[in-house]
């Protein structure tokens, strides 16, 4: 399992509000809502899909597929509706110091 690697300021965000970032040569979105926050693998496992530009869904806590709507678990990364059936990756996110660190699950 790779190390925590700072990605952002934690004041670099808003409620709700995601920001592409690398980590180990891998695209990551990692969104706060509702004061918390997430990172999952910036894909849609239905089709590709780069979930970093997708809706944000605090109350539900989900983001969704810009392509065709498929809803994903920011804490999780499980599908949540269809069209996709196959969890994205989530990773492990922690704020200290005021830096978002993220830590790849894989």
């Amino acid at each position: 399992m790779s190390d925590f690697v700072p990605v952002a300021s934690a004041s670099d965000f808003g409620d709700p509000d995601r920001k592409l970032v690398e980590v180990d040569d891998q695209l990551v979105v990692v969104v706060q809502a509702g004061g918390k926050f997430y990172a999952l693998d910036d894909v849609c496992t239905h089709d590709g899909g780069p979930l970093s530009d997708g809706a944000i869904d605090p109350t539900g806590c989900t983001i969704a597929c810009p392509r065709h709507g498929a809803k994903f678990d920011l804490a999780t990364g499980a599908a949540k509706t269809m069209p996709a059936t196959k969890p994205t990756v989530a990773h492990e996110v922690k704020v200290e110091d005021g830096q978002v660190l993220v830590r790849l699950s894989q």
